[in-house]
This record gives structure tokens, C-alpha cells and sequence, in this order.
């Protein structure tokens, strides 16, 4: 009966109380809640260090729960004092956001809050702060400095336009006209004894498979297209096989020139012109077939290729089967060794059927070149592939040119007191 009687003396008291709503002399207003409480206030204050030394609080703004929602809280912040070293709000987390172009790192042990900001790998960005990831750009694209946006990749070949395109190609036409001008000379001179002394036709069948040697160049500048990557190869290397091919036969008709000179030779017969011929054939066919059936089961062809420089699309020919490029690279090399081992074997022989030391020396650079060549292009990268190509083709030509031909050139242009029979002969007899 008793504690009726109390459960029902605390519900109308908890009636009245919610129902009180006084004013204060200072403004204020009283009154409870549901619960019977009154309302909220607070001062909020702030630990400062007084003049004395002394710690002192001072109010620097309240908390009122009576007032509407976005009014309750009043911080004078330009009353607050930070500790020392922080001139604003210090943040509420232990690391800071990272930036655009970096991801959170969560630090292994400690609290979620703690973070580490590590730049975005290569080939990814973020473009938003505190990202969890980086994306990763389309393959075409590639992340600017700062890795916070995708910027179109730089397409890369070797160009016409820039100067190491334009300064090879310029080499190149030019240098073509070196031997067309010998080729010219040779015929207006074709009569002296210089020129029918060492083999004119295999000498202006040289001259013209040089012309094309400096020419085949220009296949490697300029926009890849698929006729081009079909084709540059292979000309390259069937121009420079019919060159050699016209040094080894020059060599080895020396020789023959001189052995059937000798009382009782029978190799006579070995001296004609058209053994000479046979060879330069012979040798030139056997690059066409190897070069036919590179070009039949594994041509090369145009690539777009996006990784082997970061940043860059580089467009260049595929060749297909390095087995089938180094064959026909290697050939010329065999073609070139034969030719300088019978040339300096025949060093000796006499000077006046002897071009041997010219073809010696010519032989000798040409594979020095090509030899340099070969860890160079394997090391190059890009447009600077085709660049040491184009700079072997033009430095072997350029060395057969000078040591086959310049000699001879001398003396038809500025010595032609020694463009005699009578001087070829009496340097033969020394």
C-alpha cells in the first residue's frame, strides 16, 4: 500500500516538475525535461600560463543546451592559447592527410588513425586526398609529375623533323653523291692506267651497290610504316651483300691475276671476267634466299611498344626473328672476314695488279664497325635503335668509299703524272 502510494507521488511530481518554465533576472530560462533535468551549461576554459608563472583557467567560451543546436557551442578562439610551437587547432588525428598523388600506408600496430603517405607507383595516380589507392592509367597514358592526373604518353620514332632524324638524313643523300661522282670519274677516265688496272667494271658495279648502301639508310628514318619494316632489312642487307661480294670477287681476281701470270699456270682460265661474276652472283643469291625466307615465314612488322621506356610510346619495327636479322648481319660479316683474309694474304703481290692493301684496310673498318655495332644496338633504346643503325650504315660506307676509292681519286685529279703506264709499271718492278 505504501509504495503505491509512492510511485504515485513521484508520477504527478514528475508532472508538475515538466511543466515549470521560469524566467531569471540575468534572462536566463528554467526549466526540466522530460527526465526532470534542467538544462545544460558549461563553461569551457583554458589552462594558461599567467605573468607570475602561475597556471590559470579562463573562460574562452561555453556550452548551452537551452539555445538551438548550432548555437550551443561559442569558442573565442582568438582567446585560446596553444601550447607552444601551435599557432591553431592541433589536428585530431597523429599523421596528416596525404595529398594528390600519394595513398595511406597503415602503419602496422598503431591506432587507425596513424598513417604513413607514400607517392603512387609508377604508371598510377590519385587524384584526391587521403586516398586508400592509387589507379593505375590506361595504357596509352601515363601520370604527370606531380602523379595526380594521366597525361597522353609522347610517341616516340625516328623523325625527319628533329635534328638527329634530319642531320642522318642529310648524311645520308649527301654521302650518296660521293660515289656517283667516282662512278662518273671512272667512265671519263676509264682509258688510264689507274682505272683499267684495278678491275673497271667490278669498280663501278661497287661504286653504284654503295650508292645504294648510303640510300638504304633513309629506310630508318621516318614514320615505320609496314612496307617499310617489310623492306628496310632486307635492302640494307642485300646492298651491302652486293657490295662485299664485289670486294671478295676484286680479291680474289687479284689473286688469280697474279698466279696465271706465272710460267705454267693453268688458272688462266679463272682470271675471265666472268668468274667475277659468278661470284658476285653467287654470293649476292645466298643473302636473297635467306632474306626471302625471313621475309615468307617471319616478316617483320610495325609495333606500338609501351613498356620498354616508362612514360613514352615507342614505335618502331619488329623484326621478328632475331635468328633471321642476325643470320643476315652474320653473313655479312662472314662475306667481309673471307675478303680481308684473302686480301692480306695478297698484300704482298705486286702493285701493279694489286688493290689488296686498299681492300685489307676497307675490310678491316667495315668490321670494326660492325663489330662496335652490335653492343651498341643492344644497348640502345627507342628511336636511338634505328639512330646506330643508320650511323653503322653510313660509317662502313663512308669507310669502304675512302679506302677503296680516294686513293685512286688522288691520283686521277691531283697526281696525274703518276697515272701512267709507265709509272704502275716501274712501281711494280720496285
Amino acid at each position: 500500500m505504501e509504495r503505491t502510494l509512492f510511485v504515485k507521488y513521484m508520477v504527478q511530481l514528475l508532472y508538475y516538475i515538466q511543466n515549470v518554465h521560469l524566467s531569471l533576472s540575468n534572462g536566463r530560462e528554467v526549466f526540466f525535461d522530460k527526465n526532470g533535468d534542467p538544462p545544460a551549461l558549461y563553461d569551457i576554459v583554458n589552462w594558461q600560463l599567467a605573468a607570475n608563472g602561475m597556471m590559470q583557467h579562463k573562460t574562452v567560451g561555453s556550452y548551452d543546451t537551452s539555445l538551438v543546436a548550432d548555437k550551443r557551442l561559442i569558442i573565442n578562439a582568438s582567446a585560446v592559447m596553444w601550447p607552444s610551437g601551435y599557432g591553431q587547432v592541433p589536428t585530431s588525428v597523429c599523421s596528416t592527410k596525404c595529398p594528390s598523388g600519394f595513398r595511406r600506408l597503415v602503419i602496422r600496430g598503431a591506432p587507425a588513425c596513424c598513417f604513413q603517405c607514400v607517392l603512387c607507383p609508377p604508371g598510377k595516380i590519385s587524384n584526391h586526398t587521403d586516398s586508400i589507392d592509387c589507379t593505375k592509367c590506361p595504357k596509352d597514358k601515363w601520370p604527370n609529375h606531380k602523379k595526380d592526373k594521366c597525361l597522353p604518353k609522347v610517341i616516340e620514332f625516328l623523325t625527319y623533323e628533329e635534328t638527329l632524324g634530319a642531320t642522318l638524313a642529310t648524311i645520308s643523300i649527301t654521302s650518296s653523291v660521293i660515289p656517283i661522282y667516282i662512278f662518273g670519274l671512272f667512265i671519263r677516265y676509264k682509258t688510264t692506267p689507274i682505272v683499267r688496272a684495278n678491275n673497271y667494271t667490278l669498280s663501278c658495279l661497287l661504286l653504284l651497290s654503295l650508292f645504294f648502301c648510303f640510300l638504304c639508310s633513309l629506310a630508318f628514318i621516318g614514320y615505320p610504316q609496314p612496307e617499310k619494316c617489310l623492306l628496310r632489312q632486307a635492302t640494307f642487307g642485300m646492298a651491302f651483300s652486293f657490295c662485299v661480294s664485289c670486294i671478295l670477287a676484286k680479291t680474289i681476281m687479284v689473286v688469280f691475276a697474279f698466279m696465271a701470270t706465272k710460267p705454267g699456270s693453268n688458272l688462266i682460265k679463272w682470271a675471265n671476267p666472268r668468274v667475277s661474276y659468278m661470284i658476285i652472283a653467287f654470293c649476292s643469291l645466298l643473302q636473297l634466299l635467306l632474306c626471302l625466307c625471313w621475309l615468307s615465314l617471319a616478316p617483320p612488322f610495325p609495333e606500338n611498344n609501351m613498356y620498354i621506356k616508362p612514360g613514352f610510346i615507342i614505335i618502331d619495327c619488329n623484326e621478328n626473328s632475331p635468328i633471321a636479322f642476325w643470320c643476315m648481319l652474320g653473313y655479312l660479316g662472314f662475306l667481309a672476314t673471307f675478303s680481308f683474309i684473302v686480301a692480306f694474304l695478297a698484300r704482298h703481290l705486286p702493285d701493279s695488279f694489286n688493290e689488296a692493301k686498299f681492300i685489307t684496310f676497307s675490310m678491316l673498318a667495315f668490321l670494326s664497325v660492325w663489330v662496335s655495332f652490335i653492343p651498341a644496338y643492344l644497348s640502345a633504346r627507342g628511336k636511338y635503335t634505328e639512330a646506330m643503325e643508320v650511323f653503322a650504315i653510313l660509317s662502313s660506307s663512308w669507310a669502304l668509299v675512302i679506302c677503296m676509292f680516294m686513293p685512286k681519286c688522288f691520283i686521277i685529279l691531283l697526281r696525274p703524272d703518276m697515272n701512267s703506264k709507265q709509272h704502275i709499271i716501274g712501281k711494280s718492278k720496285g
